[in-house]
């Protein structure tokens, strides 16, 4: 059912097909208009107004917004490596901490036009209430606010990837707007974020208000994405001033979140969408979670936000290049262009510390199996990846000798696999990690207690049944001990789905001293140094010596941890300025 409402809604947004490419951005906010739906003569009745709310949504799902999700949230990290026989020297520069201002990662365009896309709804979408009295004002700010909430996560992203961004909410509709915007620092985009979602979660649509197998209950803005991006903004503002109010409002809005998926769950529980069990999670246990929140149907019950494809309207092509298979329907080849790291080859007893090499520490755990080809095998230095892209029916078993070898099953065209934004698992362990910062001290174990019992409802749901080595409470009872422990699950639980670096950075960041949110890196001349453990953790993927020592020498300051801007964006903004570690010489400078 959920494939079909999908198939139908693609194929109507064909219909308003130039709502996709409204805006061509060469350069930052350099905008030209294509269509007439930027002038006053299109925005006439509420239909325009909903055909435009749709292309925003599908410029989110832009071939270089998935790219980004991939490489600005996964690459960087300990989890992801270059396929060895992979020619590409970006990629190799990414590796050895040379990213350099020429990078095409680098570029924003894409989200920005999405940025731009929804500040031009937010600019004519009220003139229509005076058109069309279909167009209520209460239809109105359904539409603000989600304007608003997929604005705010396009900045998040970039807040993540850059610090310091430009930062606007007017709309560029021609040539004579265009004008040069300097960053801001990220205090103010930060606020203007959570400004933005407080207004929008008053007006949003609530979770499955569309129906219940409607794909807009996941693929739109709803208030329990609303209130699982606004806890992510919180618990990254924290870690960076960590602020002790906002780590609580972090907790708040994750407990909305919860409640409101087990009060949706109890709503449909005699049309058996989740089992009866007695718990206000409702997690599906392996294998079952492998098929319902990873298959083609896409939009578990365990979700929250998916960026939506339907494989032939859209197909997941970058998901497809980077973790299946690369090329085109004409010309492609069988490996993907990046692998999973030796980190997950084999398991490991003290997996949930920060001297770890691996990040499993059980067999009887079915991720263990099922995440990458080729799992056990402890020689193997890259490994495929299985997880979102096998299209089998086939569950590997945990008491298996070795992973099964990669198979390419699915046909390049129609590459139907949403990208997952948000899902439920996420929003308890970050609840989990705002929980061990708030403890007083490591004798705080009412705080300590409960965020180990949800990450132990998250990790037990992938074990076997009747594990003996299941986590026990007694040995994490430390802040130390919990706040590796909640990392090590997010790895286990989350890998691969655009996350990693950004729960590595804010690791890093809540060790750190001296970070000041308000002022701009390139409007000092010093920074903070890195948290040396959490450079530990990235450099395991090389294993020893070679490319893991230039990381180590090379990743220093605060700085580091974003990305340049590209260099052509430098020269036609003048306002702009260059992440101050990296020089125009295209290389990277040794501070």
């Amino acid at each position: 059912m959920i494939t079909k409402i999908k198939n139908y809604i693609f194929k109507g947004l064909l219909c308003c097909g130039a709502v996709a490419t409204l805006t061509a951005c060469s350069d930052f906010l350099t905008i030209y208009p294509t269509d007439r739906i930027v002038g006053d003569d299109f925005w006439k009745n509420k239909n325009d107004v909903s055909q435009v709310v749709d292309g925003c949504y599908l410029s989110m799902i832009d071939y270089s917004n998935q790219e980004r999700a991939i490489m600005w949230g996964a690459y960087r990290s300990d989890e992801l490596v270059k396929l060895t026989d992979y020619n590409d020297n970006t990629l190799d520069n990414i590796s050895a901490v040379n990213l350099l201002p020429t990078n095409r990662y680098n570029s924003w365009d894409t989200f920005y036009k999405v940025i731009n896309n929804c500040n031009i709804v937010l600019n004519h979408a009220p003139q229509v209430m005076a058109e069309d009295p279909e167009f209520t004002e209460g239809d109105y700010q359904v539409v603000r606010a989600q304007m608003l909430a997929l604005r705010s996560l396009c900045y998040f992203y970039l807040v993540r990837a850059f610090r310091d961004i430009p930062y606007t909410a007017q709309s560029y509709e021609d040539d004579s707007q265009i004008e040069n915007i300097a960053q801001s620092a990220p205090d103010v985009v930060l606020q203007n974020c959570l400004n933005d979602l407080e207004e929008a979660r008053a007006f949003i649509m609530r979770s499955g208000a569309y129906g219940q197998t409607d794909w807009r209950n996941k693929g739109y803005m709803t208030r329990d994405a609303v209130h699982a991006l606004i806890a992510d903004i919180y618990l990254w503002r924290a870690s960076m001033t960590h602020s002790a109010s906002d780590y609580q409002q972090a907790i708040a809005f994750t407990d909305s979140v919860i409640n409101s998926k087990h009060a949706y769950y109890k709503q449909y529980q005699e049309l058996d969408v989740v089992s009866l069990e007695d718990d206000i999670y409702h997690l599906e246990e392996w294998p079952l979670a492998q098929y319902t929140i990873f298959s083609n149907q896409g939009n578990s019950h365990e979700s929250i936000l998916e960026w939506q494809y339907n494989g032939r309207d859209n197909s997941n092509q970058a998901l497809e290049n980077y973790y299946y298979q690369s090329g085109n329907e004409n010309s492609y080849r069988s490996t993907s262009i990046l692998m999973a790291s030796q980190i997950f080859n084999s398991v490991a007893t003290n997996a949930n510390t920060v001297e770890a090499q691996k990040i499993h520490f059980s067999k009887n755990d079915y991720r263990f199996w099922n995440t990458v080809y080729d799992a056990n095998n402890e020689e193997a230095q890259q490994l495929a990846i299985r997880k979102m892209v096998d299209n089998s029916t086939t569950i590997t078993e945990v008491n298996a000798t070795v992973g099964p070898t990669k198979r390419n099953e699915r046909s390049f065209k129609e590459f139907q696999q949403n990208w997952i934004v948000y899902r439920l698992t996420d929003i308890m362990l970050m609840q989990a990690e705002a929980l061990v910062e708030t403890a007083a001290s490591d004798s705080d174990e009412v705080k300590l207690k409960k965020a180990f019992n949800l990450v132990q409802a998250v990790n037990k749901r992938s074990m076997k049944k009747n594990a003996t080595d299941t986590l026990k409470f007694e040995s994490f009872k430390s802040k130390e001990g919990m706040e590796l422990l909640v990392l090590a699950e997010r790895e286990r639980e989350l890998c691969f789905e655009g996350k990693r670096w950004f729960d590595l950075m804010r690791y890093c960041y809540r060790h750190m001293e001296g970070v000041n949110i308000s002022q701009r890196l390139a409007d000092t001349g010093t920074w903070p140094e890195l948290y040396a453990p959490m450079l530990q953790m990235i450099i395991r993927k090389y294993g020893t010596g070679g490319e893991g020592d230039a990381v180590s020498y090379k990743m220093k300051s605060e700085p580091y941890l974003y990305w340049p801007i590209l260099e052509s964006e430098l020269k036609v903004n003048n306002l702009l300025k260059q992440n101050p570690v990296y020089i125009q010489e295209k290389s990277t400078s040794k501070y």
